[in-house]
């Protein structure tokens, strides 16, 4: 992609992801259905608005330009657990959730994924 077409698509993909992360985490920790449905995946109630508030706290951060590197490893680190949460009750279907960690991914400044690849 050429600088161009990237200054304004990375910002704009990280506001995008970020919004409807947030948006999505919200309904799932305080929505009724979202409630209903839990109940069957046999996991205790705190665990969905636990997850879900988490989820979007570190959405809100991921926005917030000085706390988004902090933020996108956060999120990156709760799809990891909501995505193995669903593969462990067998719900395969967490394609979304792989695409939005790649986004995450791709947000998070190319210098903070550079340190922490060099401090590993």
């Amino acid at each position: 992609m050429s600088r161009r077409l990237e200054r304004p698509a990375i910002p704009a993909l990280r506001w995008t992801v970020g919004l409807v992360v947030l948006l999505e985490s919200c309904l799932f920790a305080f929505s009724a259905s979202a409630a209903h449905a839990f109940v069957k995946t046999g996991l205790p109630l705190w665990v969905r608005p636990a997850l879900g508030g988490t989820e979007a706290l570190a959405a809100l951060l991921f926005l917030i330009p000085p706390s988004r590197v902090a933020g996108g490893y956060a999120l990156l680190i709760i799809l990891g657990l909501a995505t193995l949460i669903h593969l462990l009750h067998g719900w395969y279907d967490v394609g979304a959730l792989v695409v939005y960690a790649m986004a995450v991914l791709v947000c998070i400044p190319r210098r903070a994924r550079a340190e922490g690849l060099q401090g590993a």
